[in-house]
This record gives structure tokens, sequence and C-alpha cells, in this order.
């Protein structure tokens, strides 16, 4: 089995180091990050620990759809398009499979957002793609070392669950209400 940081150059990134003092990552990224604004600065810190660093230059792919990966994302600096490839209407097949396949953007994500925690909790292959529109930096979260995080500090690792947990009951939430919407307006 691969270590996280093996994980992360087979998929073209580059580790930095960990994210130690995640609490002076910024003034502001305590309150506006979903997934630390209920941590102090010591918890912060603590989970910035168990983070590695890394960096994207624009353009670079940091999660693509259909592969495995056990790791999320923090964005720490820049902007990230998150795109899902379309399928083919009625069945149909790209004439030349070497064709590039359509995709539609389903977010733009800036500092403090986090990917890619479906994958990592379930195993399944990604849903979307990432990719750095600037440069980008990010801490990359991996399930082993979330289990170390709950071993270690329990406290830590409980409200890290629970704030994954919320994010991914909103996003549940945001796409059904959409699809309400797709579906009341045939």
């Amino acid at each position: 089995m691969k270590t996280l940081e093996e994980q992360l150059q087979a998929a073209g990134l580059t580790v930095f180091g960990c994210c130690e003092r995640l609490s002076v990552a910024g003034a502001d990224l305590l309150q506006t990050s979903p997934l630390l604004q209920d941590m102090t600065p010591a918890e912060a810190d603590i989970l910035g620990a168990s983070m590695l660093l890394v960096r994207a230059e624009p353009g670079q792919v940091l999660i693509r759809e259909g592969e495995a990966g056990d790791w999320m994302l923090l964005l720490l600096k820049g902007t990230v398009d998150v795109t899902k490839r379309l399928e083919p209407r009625d069945g149909a097949t790209p004439a030349d499979p070497k064709t590039e396949v359509a995709s539609s953007r389903v977010a733009v994500i800036q500092r403090g957002a986090s990917v890619g925690e479906m994958s990592m909790l379930d195993n399944e292959p990604r849903y979307a793609s990432c990719t750095a529109i600037e440069a980008v930096e990010a801490g990359v979260l991996g399930r082993h070392e979330i289990a170390l995080l709950i071993r270690d500090h329990p406290g830590v690792g409980a409200k890290l669950l629970v704030k994954i947990t919320q994010l991914m009951a909103q996003r549940l939430r945001n796409t059904s209400n959409q699809l309400v919407r797709l579906l009341q307006k045939k």
C-alpha cells in the first residue's frame, strides 16, 4: 500500500512538508473555512500537523475524475475549477476514443474550501476533476491520517468527522434542491 506522499507524487503533486501552524495560515482561515470554523487555533494546529502541504501551478490537475484516492484537500491559497465529464446522450459514444470528452463546471472553489471527502471516506473513484485556475497551496489529509488523529487526538478527530459529515450533507441538500428545480422546469 502506498503512503500518502507516494499517492500524491503519483498524482503529479509535489509535497512541501506538512501544514503545521495551520492557525496562522491567514488570519481569516479559521473563520472562513467551513472545515475549520468550530476549531480552536490549537485544534487547527493539531489537524495541520496531520496534513501534507502540496502546491499546484495553473492548469495542473489536483484530483482526476475516475481515479482512486483516499485523501481530501483543504484549499489554503488559490482557486480551483471542479468539473464533471458529460456522458454522451442516448448511449452514443465518441467515434474516436482519443477524442476529449466534454465536461461541465460543477463549482469554482477558493481558499478555505475542501474537496475529495467522498472518495476519502468510501474509497470509490473520484466523482469530479479539480484543476488549479491559479497557483494553489492545499493541505492534504488521508484516511490513515484521520485514523491516527482519532487515536491520538479524539476530540479533534471527532470535530473533523462531524464537520465533514455536515459539509457532505449540505452538498447533498444543494444537489437535491437543484434536481427538484430542474424537474419542475420539465
